[in-house]
Formats: structure tokens, sequence, C-alpha cells
């Protein structure tokens, strides 16, 4: 059966769905979903590029930045921890943790030697995949789980997380609050307005949510779940979510009135007509990624009220070039090809108006106290 056969039967059975219950079945199905079916979701022969697609130095300078949260999560004794966790979240294959490891082990070894990996990844092929693809590393990997361990001392990171958890459009009409449903028509899946979940309703309750008659935007409890229980599960050390997004006030205002809910295949970008007669999401589910942009304001209301710190929210740009001046010492009087290759990989991951702008690098701290991390020494500079 096919992922489409599947939840028009569904539909058919138990009526419209919710469509943040459709998306979750579009990318996370067992067996048919997006992120769970396909081996390389990334790169030039996926769907879209992300950071850990343009080279190493994306996870080189991560590197750098962990061994230092390293040196400032000391043990009962003062000394510094021979138990460090780091924890990726959304880990995919594993490529990012290799990267990560391979320049730990030669810039780093203290810290290498210290700490260890626990991936986190839904899809059993991704789980599958990573004691192979972190190679000679595969002693440091502690775990490759489906959740977050309970007690994390370390560091919890995800890269692109957020933005693909199930989220759930709504639209201001003018008789009130509606929230989007999926239905079929015929052979096609089309989008209801229906009631608000309660989930919804408490989620718009709860972060003061405004949107005026017409306009469209989504809302996303999921993430909200997450950061909760990320924060709750770490005891001491930091937690670091790299995403798209935007703070509250401009996520829900004109200049967003019908929402980011896009999807991406062969690296085009498909969003709906302006009334929305359209819906590329719902053309062919669990064969492109479908994504939304990430309500930064209520990401850190939730971390904040369970207890911990917020260290630095700047764009990723700032937080690269925050630690590229150390990491160039390290590569200084390199020449070639792959030196040029480096430069150019820097450049795309740091340029202004590309992903360094559109990505945010958020970092909250528990039992830490709120120190001046060397990717931090922007502040909080966005654009």
């Amino acid at each position: 059966m096919s992922l489409r056969d599947f939840i028009a039967k569904r539909i058919q059975t138990h009526g419209p769905l919710l469509f943040a219950e459709y998306m979750d079945l579009a990318l996370y199905h067992p067996a048919l979903g997006y992120y769970t079916r396909v081996d390389r979701r990334s790169g030039r022969s996926g769907d879209f590029y992300t950071s850990v697609d343009i080279g190493t130095q994306f996870g080189e300078l991560l590197a750098r930045q962990f061994a230092e949260m390293w040196t400032l999560t000391t043990s009962p004794d003062g000394a510094y921890r021979n138990d460090f966790s780091i924890v990726e979240a959304g880990a995919g294959s594993g490529r990012l943790a290799k990267n990560i490891l391979d320049y730990a082990a030669t810039a780093f070894p203290a810290f290498y030697r210290a700490s260890s990996f626990t991936l986190v990844e839904r899809s059993s092929a991704g789980r599958a995949a990573h004691a192979d693809t972190i190679g000679e590393h595969a002693p440091r990997l502690a775990a490759s789980n489906v959740e977050l361990p309970s007690r994390i001392h370390g560091v919890i990171f995800a890269n692109e997380l957020l933005d693909a958890l199930p989220s759930h459009p709504i639209v201001m009409t003018e008789t009130g609050l509606r929230e989007i449903y999926v239905d079929t028509d015929g052979n096609r899946f089309i989008e209801r307005l229906g009631e608000p979940s309660a989930t919804v309703r408490a989620h718009v309750k709860r972060f003061g949510i405004r949107l005026a008659p017409g306009w469209r935007a989504e809302v996303n409890p999921t993430a909200v779940r997450w950061v909760r229980d990320a924060a709750r599960r770490l005891e001491h050390g930091f937690l670091m979510l790299i995403d798209y997004g935007h703070d509250a006030s401009e996520l829900y205002s004109l200049a967003h009135a019908t929402g980011t809910l896009t999807c991406y295949r062969r690296h085009q970008l498909a969003v709906g007509d302006e009334n929305f007669t359209t819906s590329p999401w719902l053309q062919d589910p669990g064969q492109s990624d479908i994504t939304t942009h990430v309500d930064f304001t209520a990401v850190q209301i939730t971390a904040e009220q369970e207890g911990l710190q917020t260290i630095g929210v700047l764009d990723q740009t700032y937080f690269l070039l925050a630690l590229v001046s150390a990491e160039q010492a390290t590569h200084s009087g390199e020449y070639g090809i792959d030196a040029l290759k480096r430069r150019l990989a820097l450049k795309t991951l740091v340029f202004p108006g590309g992903i360094g702008s559109t990505h945010k690098v958020l970092i909250f701290g528990k039992g830490v106290g709120t120190p001046l991390l060397q990717g931090c020494s922007f502040s909080t500079r966005t654009t």
C-alpha cells in the first residue's frame, strides 16, 4: 500500500486529519515516510542543502565549541568531566557526528577521550547506519536511540530538527480561529478548515499569538514539547539549537501573513498559491520535505520556564565567524585545492543573505551560569 492510499484510508475511516497528523505520517511513517524512507535527503542528490552538505568545516567549528563547553562542565571534584555526553537529535545517518569526531580526535584529544556521542534518530535506517558512518570512532558511540537519554551531562544539540516537526497551520477568519485539516475530494487531498484542536487553543493562549482576519500561520506545540523534554533531561550542560525561523513578533505579522509552510523536492521550493487552492505538500506524501519556520520566542520562553538560562541567540554567520579565527589559526599556511575548498565552504556558511543569515543559533545552559562562549562573542546579534 502506498502512503497516499494509507492516509486516504485513514481519512475514510476516521474523518479529516489534523494537518499535523498528516505531516507526521508524510515525514515519519515508519516504512513510507520521507525521513524514514529516503537514504540521502540532502545534498546534490537530495532535495535540499544543509550546512553539513557544504563540507566538514561546520562540524569542525561545532567541535571547537563543544570542546570549550566541556571545560565549563566540571565534575563534582572540580576536574574536567570524563563522562561528557554529546547528544545529537535528528542525527540522520551520523555524518555531522563523524565530522565533529574527526576534528576533535586530532585538535582536542583530551576532550575527545572524555566525551561520548548519543545519536538520536527516528529512522531505523538512519540508526542502522550510525556505527558504519562514524567508522573508527565507533568506541565513542554510547548509543543510537529513538529518544533522548533520560539524564544528560554535556550538550544536547539539534541542527534543523524543529522546523521538520509536525506543525499545525491555522487561519484567522472573520468568525474566529480555524485549524487546517486534510480531507479527500475524489482521488486528491484537500485542505479543509475546522475547529481548532485543544492543543492549538492552549498553545495560542499560552504564547499570546494574535492574527488579523485573513492571516494564515503555523504553530508547533510538538517543538515546544521537544524543548521542554530536552530541558528536563539535561541535568548539567548546554542545549544548542540551530534552525531557521523568527521571533513571534515577526513570524505572526503581516510579513508572513500567508504562513511559512513549504515543501522541497529536487531543490525546488514549492508554496501554495495566493488562495491555497493548490497545496504542493498534499500532492505526493512521503516524496518531498515539508517544513515550517520555527517560533524562536516560544522556544526561548519554554527553555527558560524549564530552568535553562539563555546564553546566546545569534545568526549562524556570527556564531561561526566567532569560531573561525581560532580554526583558521589551526590551518594557517595551508595552500592548494583543499585550502581553497575550505575557504569557499566557509564563505557559503557565513555569507550574509544565505544560510548564515537564515539560520539562527540558540544556546541555553543549566548549572553553568552564563559564560561568554567563543561562539557567542557577537552576543545576540541577528539580522
